[in-house]
């Protein structure tokens, strides 16, 4: 194999680790906008609303010129799978979310996703999309890990401790961080309550997509779809929820309007997008494993702009959920190695078979042809 071939096939299998960690530092990016947003007063149905509105305006022309030939007809279970996406992610989870946000920080809240990974592991493995044999030791680790990462986020929520002073933001222990984040620092078991539910219904929400691409494979048709969806069920549910208080849908130059661009392009578009294409052949524990690097860019980046503190208890659990989650990625990636070897055996053994078959019907006809 040459140089360049080589080259070439380490950047095709390099492709999926470096779009997730991409991914990763838009969503970062996007929880400190949304924080920043929701501590000047921004609702978070409308931001729900709107995020998805414009990744649908943005998306829909590329699919509609770009999938036009590969897009499959509409079917009744399509459309209802469809609308359960709309509403897993674009409404409920991102409600549940930024509701729990209010009442923490956006470190916090990250954090707290990590347990993402271990609850689309258990659903993928409940719902058959992740091979789990419990006499194997890839197995047996991704469960602990499972459990590890559970344990995390229980510290994370139930153990305060120390505050620990960073070296940048040290002198703003003052009246300014106890203002903003007065709410957040007094409630971190509601917001966690909050942030786990909306993890739960995110996990159902990969899962499924990946269910759905196996029948509707157009991946940027099938994003703006669910956003659509999003948008109209989310609008029912904030004309219901804040009725009367037509305030909350006015749109100015400010960091809302920034909240709604940068959320729904990156994260809603932009991640269900690559998200999509990435889990059509790693599957959808594998893009939801990079979760830590979002917790770390948002730790860094918060206290920056935010002027978040972090604790003890938060930090050991963050540490404890990283511990866990990549026990899961071990065991995942040992999994994949083995279904390579095992596929790469059977296409062996299928090769030796119709060279044998084919050898054998040669013999036969030689000698049929001896006979005569």
């Amino acid at each position: 194999m040459s140089t360049r071939e080589r080259l070439l096939k380490f950047v095709k299998e390099a492709q999926p680790y470096l779009a997730v960690i991409l991914l990763q530092f838009g969503y970062a990016g996007s929880a400190i906008i949304a924080k920043s947003a929701l501590n000047h007063g921004m609702s978070h149905f409308t931001f729900a609303v709107y995020r998805n509105v414009f990744a649908t305006l943005v998306f829909a022309p590329f699919a509609m010129v770009l999938e036009r030939k590969i897009r499959p007809n509409m079917t009744v279970s399509i459309f209802l799978k469809i609308m359960l996406l709309g509403l897993l992610e674009p409404v409920i989870d991102q409600n549940l979310y930024y509701t729990g946000l209010r009442y923490t920080t956006a470190t916090f809240a990250t954090a707290m996703c990590n347990v993402l990974p271990a609850l689309t592991f258990l659903l993928a493995w409940i719902l058959r999309l992740e091979k789990v044999n419990i006499r194997r030791l890839s197995s047996q680790a991704k469960i602990v890990g499972t459990t590890v990462t559970f344990g995390g986020a229980m510290i994370m929520t139930l153990l305060g401790g120390p505050t620990i002073g960073l070296p940048w933001n040290r002198h703003l222990l003052s009246t300014t961080t106890a203002t903003s984040a007065s709410l957040t620092e007094l409630q971190p078991i509601k917001g966690a309550l909050f942030i786990a539910a909306g993890c739960i219904c995110w996990a159902c929400f990969y899962n499924l997509q990946a269910i759905t691409l196996k029948t509707y494979p157009a991946a940027l048709s099938l994003t703006c779809l669910i956003c659509s969806a999003g948008a109209v069920q989310g609008t029912a549910l904030t004309l219901v929820a804040e009725r009367g208080n037509t305030s909350i849908w006015a749109i100015h130059l400010d960091t809302k309007l920034l909240s709604y661009v940068y959320s729904g392009m990156v994260t809603s578009g932009v991640g269900y997008y690559v998200s999509g294409l990435i889990m059509k052949d790693k599957g959808p524990v594998f893009v939801t494993a990079f979760n830590p690097l979002n917790m770390v860019l948002v730790a860094i980046l918060g206290s920056f702009i935010l002027s978040e503190q972090l604790n003890l208890g938060r930090v050991l659990g963050g540490a404890v959920i990283v511990i866990g989650l990549y026990l899961v990625i071990w065991g995942k990636s040992k999994d994949q190695k083995l279904s390579k070897s095992s596929s790469t055996d059977d296409a062996e053994a299928e090769h030796v078979g119709k060279e044998t078959s084919t050898t054998k019907s040669l013999n036969q006809a030689k000698a049929g042809d001896e006979a005569v």
